[in-house]
């Protein structure tokens, strides 16, 4: 058995493919869909129709815009659907744990405990900018622990983690746990993803989304990239027809050159707007530090955050409150908008400051 195989569940080892009925484009009577589309089915195909159940295509161009092979690539609903399948394929209930840097996304520590998990957390130290503590996650990890999710950039702190600190981790613990590195918001960092480093990591899993640089967050799109022998693995517990037509054809829209480049221009905008975002909140004097991101957002420290919070709410200005979380007191978290929403952000804050 393998360095991999051996951290996977028995039960998913064992189990047997779904017996899928045949796709095709003749007399379909083989799936209990409706023969008749509805009123208002504009879509092609029709809705009375299953999707593609594993869409090889799809696998294909998110292969290539990642830069891999199509059998590293697994399409899920969003980032959220791999991470939920992973904690299913790895780790057994009321055995088996992993291992997270607060603060960071919670859905992590969310689904491992649906899974029934146990979860011991290893903060991020504030001190060294949120900063990975390598020689502290080693320590942490029991002969129980299957997985460790490292989000780079970080959520919601913003900041990538030291590449040479997460590859350290994964070549100490092959053949121990898998470690898995969440991407939502590498687009927007100046160093490229780790998936170049998959080939010399075999336990490194890498989770890519199309809902934040693509523009495709109501689609809920995600893929999973790793070694073949993972995905293998992971396809196991996939449902099939998971994605909706109408989410084929939104990736199918967005994956054309003409709208790729027009991905790479928002970006670019993107970047720019969060430094000038970051410049104007440092010189209002409530504002006591702004720290640096690589992501679609910001993480600020301001007196009075949730006076802040609240005043943006009643203007109709939605920001994300960390003012409680114990490893981030009086944050507030801003997503880079337009720059009239900026804007409009800014004069609140200025406001509240004057006030």
């Amino acid at each position: 058995m393998s360095a991999i195989q051996h951290l996977v569940r028995p039960q998913v080892l064992a189990l047997q493919s779904y017996d899928l009925p045949p796709a095709g484009d003749g007399i379909r009577l083989n799936a209990n869909e409706s023969a008749w589309r509805g009123e208002n089915d504009r879509y092609s195909p029709g809705l009375n129709r299953y999707p593609d159940a594993y869409p090889q295509w799809l696998s294909a161009r998110l292969a290539k815009l990642f830069q891999v092979a199509p059998e590293q690539v697994v399409v899920t609903r969003g980032s959220d659907e791999a991470i939920d399948l992973l904690l299913r394929l790895f780790c057994r209930e009321g055995v088996d744990e992993i291992i997270v840097c607060p603060p960071t996304f919670a859905m992590y520590k969310v689904y491992a405990q649906v899974q029934g998990a146990g979860v011991t957390e290893v903060p991020l130290d504030a001190g060294k900018g949120f900063g990975l503590d390598a020689d502290k996650v080693l320590a942490a990890c029991q002969p129980n622990t299957r997985l460790l999710f490292l989000c780079s950039p970080n959520n919601p702190t913003g900041q990538l983690l030291d590449e040479q600190a997460v590859l350290g981790l994964a070549q100490a613990l092959l053949g121990r746990a898998v470690v898995v590195v969440d991407e939502a918001y590498v687009e927007f960092a100046d160093r490229p993803s780790l998936i170049g480093q998959l080939e010399r990591t075999p336990n490194l899993v890498i989770l890519r989304t199309l809902s934040k640089a693509y523009a495709l967050a109501g689609a809920r799109l995600g893929a999973m990239v790793a070694s073949r022998e993972i995905t293998d693995l992971f396809r196991r517990i996939v449902p099939p027809y998971a994605l909706a037509t109408p989410v084929l054809e939104a990736a199918d829209a967005l994956l054309d050159v003409q709208s790729l480049q027009s991905v790479e221009k928002r970006i670019k905008q993107v970047r720019q707007l969060r430094e000038d975002l970051a410049a104007e909140l440092a010189t209002i004097r409530t504002v006591r530090k702004v720290w640096p991101s690589d992501a679609n957002f910001l993480l600020v420290s301001l007196d009075n955050a949730a006076g802040v919070s609240a005043a943006c709410a009643s203007r109709g200005i939605l920001v994300r409150d960390f003012s409680r979380h114990p490893d981030l007191p009086d944050c507030l978290r801003f997503t880079i908008g337009t720059p009239e929403e900026q804007s409009a952000l800014l004069a609140c804050i200025r406001e509240q400051a004057n006030g």
